[in-house]
This record gives C-alpha cells, sequence and structure tokens, in this order.
C-alpha cells in the first residue's frame, strides 16, 4: 500500500472540533449572529428614550437570570428522568443508594438524591440518614403524587443535610400506578451561583422567591436572607403585571424593580425580582450600548451552555447508552434493552434497530434451548429404549441357556432333546429377528439401505406378508380379513422391504390386539397412488402418543407395563422404508381400546397403454 493510500491521522484540535457537541455550538452560535446585529442596531436607535431603555435592559436583566435558575431546574429534572429509567434506582433499593452517591458527587450543586416510597418514608438516599425519615408531609411530595409532574418545591432546610435547599422532585410512574418520587436537594447556597454572570448595579439587589415569597436566592449577602419572608416594600413588585415598578425599599433606596418567573408553571413557580436604584438607571444611560452588548455575550454563554448540555444529554449521552447497550449484548446479555423511545429521528433509529437485533438473538437464544430441551427428552428415550433392548434380549436368552443344559442333562431321552432344541430354535429365531429389526435401523440412520427397484404388484407383496403372518394371528386366535382390488396395483419398489413393510404393519397389529380380535388389510388406488391400510381393534393409542407412533423408542411410552413385548423397532424401520420409497405413512387411532388404522401412501407407476 502506497502513502498516499493511508488514513492521515487526525490532529486533537481537528477531533475535538469534529466531534457533535462542538458541531452543535458552532450551529447555535451561526444562528444567533444575526440576533446580535440586530440587537446592537435596535439598541443605538433607541438611545435616546433613557427610561424606556433602562426599564427594557432591567426586565432583560430579570430575564437573564431567571432564565439562568431556569436552567438549574431543567437540569436537575432531566437528571432526575435519568434516573427514574435506572433499574438500579427505581427496583434494587440495596444498590441504589450507592449509585445515587457517585451521582451526587458528580454533580456539586446538590446535597441529595433519594428516592421516596407512596408512604413518604425515604427508601434511598445519597447521604445516609442517622433515623428513618418520612417525607409525607411535605407539600413537594404530596403534589407530585397527586399532579403526577416534576414539582419543584418551596424553601425547606433539609432533615439530613442541615442545609437551605429546595426539594425538586418527579414522580416514577410504573403502568399508570405512581410507585415512588425521586427528589434532588438543591444547594441554595450553589442556586445562588447560577445568577452570578448577571451584573448588577451598585445598590441592585436581586431576590429569588419561592410560591410562598421566601426567599431562595438574594444578592447580596444571599446566607443571611434564606428561609425568609422578602420585605413588605419590595413584595409589592411581585404582584404586577410583570411591568417595571419603582419601590421605595426599607433602606431608603429608591428602586425600579422588575420580575419574572423561573420558567413555565409546569417547571417553577418561582419568582425573581430586580431591584436597581433609579439614580444608576438615569446615569447609566450613556451606558447603554455597553449593558446591551453584555447582556448579548451573556446570552451567547448561554446559549453555548445549552447547546452543550443539549450534545451531552439528547446525543452523546444517548451514543454512549448505545454503545454500553451493544457491549452488554456481545457479552451475552441478551435481554438487554436501551429503553430509548423511537421518535424518528436518527439515534432513535438506531437505537431500535439494536432493539430489534437483541430481540432477534434472544428469540434465537431460546429456540437453540428449545431444541437442546428436546435432545435431553430424545437422549431420554434412547436410555429408556436400551434397557429395554437389554429386557428383550435377555428374554430369549434365558430360555436358551435353559434349554442349553437340558440338553445336556437329558441326552439319553429323544423326545425332550427334540422339543428343547424346538424351543432353543424358537428362541434363537426371535433373537435373530430383533437383531435384524437393529441392524436395519442402523443402516437406515446411516443410508446404507439401497432399494433394488423394480415393477411390481402390490397385491403379491400383500399375499406374501399374509402368509408370514398367518401363524402369529392363528396362535393368537384372531381374524385377518384380506381386500385386494381386481386389478394390478402396480408401484417401483423393491419386493423384501415393501414385505418387510406389509408384515411389520400386520405383526404391530397383532401385539397390540387381544386374543379373538380383529385385524383389516385394505388395498386400494386412487388418483395416481397406492392406499395400503391395517386396521384393528386392539388397545388403540392416547392421542398425544399417535404423533410419535413412528419415532424410534416410542414403544417404551407405549407399553410401559411390557405387556405386548418388542422393542418398538417395526414402525420406525416402516416409516423410514416406506420414505426411501417416496411414500408416506401415517398413523390414527379414536383412543385408547379404540384400536388403531396405519395408512401406507406410495405412487402408482403408470400402467402402460
Amino acid at each position: 500500500m502506497s502513502d498516499a493510500a493511508l488514513p492521515r491521522p487526525r490532529l486533537p484540535w481537528r477531533a475535538t472540533f469534529h466531534s457533535l457537541r462542538w458541531r452543535l455550538m458552532l450551529l447555535v452560535a451561526l444562528s444567533l449572529m444575526p440576533l446580535v446585529a440586530m440587537t446592537i442596531a435596535v439598541g443605538v436607535r433607541e438611545r435616546a428614550t433613557a427610561i424606556s431603555t433602562a426599564r427594557d435592559n432591567l426586565q432583560r436583566l430579570v430575564n437573564l437570570a431567571a432564565a439562568n435558575e431556569a436552567q438549574s431546574i431543567e437540569s436537575a429534572m432531566q437528571i432526575l428522568r435519568d434516573l427514574s429509567s435506572v433499574p438500579t434506582v427505581v427496583e434494587h433499593r440495596a444498590e441504589c443508594p450507592a449509585v445515587l452517591a457517585d451521582i451526587l458527587q458528580k454533580n456539586r450543586d446538590y446535597v441529595n438524591f433519594g428516592l421516596i416510597a407512596i408512604s413518604g418514608e425515604v427508601v434511598c438516599s445519597a447521604v445516609p440518614a442517622l433515623v428513618p425519615v418520612n417525607l409525607g408531609d411535605r407539600a413537594h411530595f404530596r403534589r407530585a403524587v397527586a399532579e403526577r409532574r416534576f414539582i419543584a418545591g418551596n424553601y425547606v432546610f433539609g432533615r439530613v443535610v442541615q442545609k437551605h435547599t429546595v426539594n425538586l422532585t418527579l414522580p416514577v410512574i410504573k403502568g399508570d400506578q405512581v410507585v415512588g418520587v425521586l427528589f434532588a436537594a438543591l444547594d441554595l447556597v450553589e442556586l445562588d451561583k447560577f445568577v452570578d454572570s448577571v451584573q448588577l448595579p451598585a445598590n441592585a439587589v436581586l431576590w429569588t422567591l419561592d410560591e410562598e415569597g421566601t426567599v431562595i436566592s438574594h444578592r447580596p449577602a444571599a446566607a443571611g436572607m434564606l428561609g425568609k419572608k422578602i420585605p413588605l416594600p419590595a413584595s409589592r413588585a411581585t404582584r404586577t403585571d410583570g411591568a417595571p415598578l419603582s419601590v421605595l425599599d426599607a433602606d431608603g433606596i429608591k428602586r425600579l424593580y422588575a420580575s419574572s418567573k423561573v420558567g413555565p408553571l409546569i417547571l417553577s413557580n418561582y419568582t425573581v425580582l430586580i431591584g436597581v436604584p433609579e439614580a444608576a438607571v438615569l446615569d447609566a444611560v450613556w451606558r447603554d450600548q455597553l449593558l446591551l452588548l453584555g447582556g448579548l455575550l451573556a446570552t451567547l454563554a448561554l446559549a453555548a451552555v445549552v447547546a452543550w448540555w443539549v450534545g451531552d444529554v439528547l446525543i452523546v449521552k444517548r451514543v454512549r447508552l448505545i454503545a454500553a447497550t451493544a457491549d452488554r449484548i456481545a457479552s451475552g446479555e441478551l435481554a438487554t434493552r436501551t429503553g430509548m423511545r423511537h421518535g424518528g429521528e436518527e439515534i432513535g433509529e438506531l437505537a431500535h434497530a439494536l432493539d430489534r437485533m437483541a430481540a432477534s438473538l434472544e428469540q434465537r437464544s431460546a429456540e437453540r434451548d428449545a431444541v437442546a430441551a428436546r435432545l435431553l427428552t430424545a437422549d431420554q428415550r434412547k436410555d429408556e429404549f436400551l434397557a429395554l433392548l437389554g429386557h428383550e434380549l435377555r428374554n430369549p436368552l434365558s430360555p436358551i441357556i435353559t434349554g442349553a443344559r437340558l440338553l445336556t442333562m437329558q441326552a439319553s431321552d429323544p423326545v425332550a432333546v427334540t422339543r428343547t432344541a424346538a424351543m432353543i430354535g424358537r428362541q434363537a429365531d426371535h433373537m435373530s429377528r430383533l437383531v435384524d429389526d437393529l441392524l436395519d435401523v442402523s443402516r437406515v440412520a446411516r443410508g446404507l439401505i439401497e432399494i433394488a427397484r423394480a415393477p411390481l404388484d402390490l397385491r403379491g407383496v400383500v399375499e406374501q406378508a399374509c402368509e408370514q403372518i398367518t401363524p402369529q394371528c392363528a396362535a393368537r386366535q384372531q381374524r385377518l380379513e384380506v381386500h385386494l382390488p381386481p386389478a394390478p396395483c402396480m408401484v417401483e419398489g423393491d419386493h423384501k422391504r415393501l414385505v418387510q413393510v406389509v408384515g411389520n404393519l400386520l405383526g404391530n397389529a397383532s401385539r397390540y390386539t387381544a386374543q379373538d380380535g380383529h385385524l383389516a388389510l385394505r388395498l386400494a388406488s386412487a388418483e395416481g397412488r397406492v392406499l395400503l391400510t391395517v386396521s384393528d381393534d386392539g388397545i388403540g393409542m392416547a392421542p398425544e402418543l399417535v404423533p410419535q407412533v413412528f419415532d424410534l423408542h416410542t414403544q417404551a411410552v407405549r407399553t410401559a407395563d411390557r405387556s405386548h413385548g418388542g422393542l418398538g423397532l417395526g414402525l420406525a424401520l416402516v416409516k423410514n422404508l416406506v420414505q426411501l420409497h417416496g411414500g408416506l405413512v401415517k398413523a390414527d387411532s379414536a383412543g385408547p381400546g379404540q384400536g388403531s388404522t396405519f395408512t401406507v401412501v406410495l405412487p402408482e407407476l403408470a400402467r402402460p397403454r
């Protein structure tokens, strides 16, 4: 490979500015450029209207302060939303404190995070409590449960953390029920830092009030005012329609007040008030341009912070969540899902695709487990078959061994020798048939049986098979009816193997039919097929056994009491031989004691015209 084909290493600064958050911030900055230019132009034209401009600036100032504080509330709401989707926090209460403690360490603006049960008991807290704490009497908890939404609570002095705080709460909803309430205790000293960027004139004051008019932020001297009610003169500004209002404060300074709500009502019911000395307003007319410029810079800074935060929350964290989910799936946790909502955007599409992939892998794993279970069942049935095989082989061996001893003892008695030898011969024939069936099943399973195909009339096959089964039926005093068509039923197959098929079906029917029972064999042809049906009025089969009757080792299930003998190889051999002839075999039974019917279907050989 040439040097030109090698990828060039990316410089660190280039990698930084290629990140999604930096690109988002650049886009926000570019979109704000026209606003910057328009604001400067409007400020120059309105310079002559000093009081009006001052009031506008004051309102912008209070709005900026409110926006800064609203940002802190929105940040807390987002943290609580993220926590509500973490199973460790909501469901695993033993692990919850450690997780919340880690979150608290990373968010210095807060003094505690916790989970309140629906009873009001704090069941999980980042800061351990020395005694049980119940917040059921707190208004923010009751409102969060009742209104089922994020609630920014009023001022409270924390019982556990012993600091001035406001509790920001979010209900945890499972299904349609509120199962708990997450809370974040925001340090009011830290809250005051969110308005540090607001440059107040000399002797100006800033108040942040909760819904009850309690001070939760104040400049200057915030610590001495937290938790107190706003003084009466300044409280008049909270009852206006938001327009600047002139008020003579308790310190004798006449100030122009403006107020603004901290975010929409759904976010909080906090109010920010800023009072600026009217003298400073008049003296600062010449600085209008500078104030506007400062406001713009603050707006740009706020926009940059918002862009950075949005990029982190909506993009970077979601991408990292997808990557972490993919790693967990790769490690074998196939039930893992991203949990991200699919809103049609690109990252949501990616998360949705990953969730679909995980679901598919989980389904395949379940199917694999099902196959393993079936293999285990087959292995168990094989063990049962081997035990049954030992029993079946032992049955003829015992008479053979006994007969051999009798021959030794009765060598001088010709009649006894003849009788014993006949008995040994029968048992040896029985054992030979067992071994032959085992060998045939083994050959079929390994594909070693070859079919010598030749045109033949299936009627001759039936007659030869009936000759083989007649002695067994006579011994059991069973009646065998054979119905053959007058015309040949021509098929292409192996005569010996087809005789074995019919003989096994008849032998099976005789074995499972009582003495004086009735067996019937019918042969017919229709629509290019030859149908051979063997029926009996024997013990029948349960419905759940019918689909398995041709499987190897099924006989042990069918006759567990060993009253009918046999290994169950005959029907398995029948199925394989019929399939080798291009046909099929099926079984049917109305139930136990209702007899059974077996039907063989073979392709009929076209008759020459």
